[in-house]
């Protein structure tokens, strides 16, 4: 495969942004500069550079919106039920589990893991959001700790696997050449010793930032979550508000319990996909939340309710964007390394180019027969790949470096298997800030950039760990 000075263009400015990453700075500015000059140098005209930046920012949007919305929805939700008072009732119940901001932590771990395995952690990021993290915060866990726990837990432990699914496996086997089986109980066990190591390095670094229950900051960083202020409720209404208040503690968590049992009743029934996996799930806990807004907003504001929706539904928009808006840029520039969206990012219509996949294909005959660099080298690439921010995209790639690389010590199943650790607990996402990792972020309140950084150490500890015990002992 014959490489472009683009394609090493981009390379360069995906070094840039790794480093500049590293050094703890903003990298909107780079993704700009280098989303214009790659389209630039690829398409020989200024004009299109300029155009590019405009695509590019639109396609990642669009690909985007989807999480803007359930951010807003469940954001303007949760300040409508602190307006009636029914959030502090709603999670007294659960407040007697999470006695202390150490057993909140495993708490929201295993809740996460469980809903995430079945249903991918984009519905369940919001469910958990909604009635757990407030309580954990409450307790003393800070945040971006919670963020963290929900993170490793949901967008890498059980994403990575994909067990029940199995459409991640699918995709690393078929191109691999083995059964969906094999690739998918090699990744149940890879994904569970990275997450293992991953949570226990977490917990080691953060356990001594965890509060008392006690502790002002608690207080604040319940406030980060839900960022708008409403006016005062007038003392004549104190009696109706606390009346709503009772019945809507009750009734919002039994109506999104029913939500996950029946969303667990049509997995059971349909099989591996039941409809609600990924952005279907979203959507459809995203329209539960939007009727449970309306109900709570009528039953307190009255035939004021018709303003008050709409600024419940204004201030969550403002919040989404304040969140996502840096995230928008970045995600435009590793767009262009697919050629699933270069194509509408540089005006091209066949035969778009992939500057990302490219640039880690033509490493290919470089690789070493070492079985342990071999693995690191696809855990490399699946990472690499995984930066685009999909998790999904690089595991034909991966599968297929697996199968090429394949030697009799170390069978085709469990190379593919470390490709898709690398791919999805990067791009899934753990690693990078404009994949799903930002709804996280979003509705805990806290900056995407800095969970990302907190992650990084205890996410690629684990991956290490795990890839050296596929070489050695399975």
């Amino acid at each position: 495969m014959e490489l472009s000075l683009s394609h090493y263009l981009y390379g360069l400015f995906t070094l840039l942004i790794i480093g500049t990453m590293i050094m703890r700075k903003g990298v909107v500015l780079p993704t700009l500069l280098g989303t214009f000059l790659i389209a630039w140098l690829y398409k020989g005209s200024i004009i299109e550079g300029f155009k590019a930046i405009f695509q590019a920012n639109l396609v990642a949007a669009k690909e985007l919106f989807s999480i803007f919305l359930i951010i807003t929805f469940m954001l303007a939700l949760l300040n409508s039920l602190r307006d009636l008072g029914a959030d502090k009732r709603m999670i007294q119940p659960i407040q007697r589990i999470m006695v202390n901001g150490h057993i909140s932590f495993f708490v929201l771990i295993v809740v996460t893991y469980i809903i995430s395995l079945f249903f991918w952690p984009t519905p369940a990021v919001p469910l958990i959001c909604a009635l757990l993290v407030p309580a954990a915060i409450r307790a003393g866990l800070p945040a971006i700790t919670a963020a963290v726990a929900i993170a490793i837990a949901g967008q890498g432990m059980a994403l990575s696997s994909d067990y029940v699914v199995q459409v991640a496996p699918s995709l690393s086997a078929s191109a691999a050449g083995v059964s969906t089986t094999a690739v998918a109980e090699q990744a149940l066990i890879l994904s569970l010793i990275t997450g293992a190591i991953a949570i226990s390095l977490a917990y080691i670094l953060t356990r001594k930032k965890i509060r008392r229950a006690d502790d002002p900051i608690n207080v604040q960083e319940l406030a980060n979550m839900q960022t708008s202020q409403e006016d005062p409720i007038d003392d004549p209404q104190k009696e109706i508000r606390t009346k709503w208040s009772k019945v809507f503690a009750i009734f919002v968590p039994l109506t999104l319990a029913a939500v996950v049992i029946y969303m667990v009743y049509e997995k059971l029934n349909s099989g591996r996909m039941s409809g609600f996996e990924g952005g279907d799930g979203a959507a459809f806990i995203g329209g539960v939340a939007v009727i449970l807004l309306l109900l709570s907003t009528v039953a307190l504001r009255k035939q004021q309710a018709l303003d008050y929706i709409t600024k419940h539904i204004t201030d969550g928009f403002v919040f989404a964007f304040k969140a996502m808006g840096p995230v928008i840029p970045i995600a435009g520039f590793f767009f262009l390394g697919s050629s699933d969206f270069a194509g509408s990012i540089l005006g091209i219509e066949e035969g778009a180019p992939a500057f990302l996949f490219d640039l880690v294909q033509s490493t290919q005959s470089y690789l070493p027969e070492n079985q342990w660099l071999a693995a690191v080298s696809i855990l490399i690439i699946g990472i690499i790949t995984g930066l685009d921010g999909s998790g999904f995209s690089g595991l034909p790639l991966t599968g297929a470096l697996a199968a090429s690389l394949s030697s009799n010590n170390m069978d085709v199943a469990t190379l593919a298997a470390i490709g898709q650790m690398g791919t999805i607990w990067t791009g899934g996402g753990t690693l990078v800030a404009w994949s799903s990792l930002v709804a996280i972020a979003g509705f805990c309140g806290v900056s995407v950039m800095e969970l990302v950084r907190k992650n990084f150490i205890p996410v690629i500890a684990g991956l290490l760990v795990a890839t050296s015990i596929a070489v050695w002992v399975l």
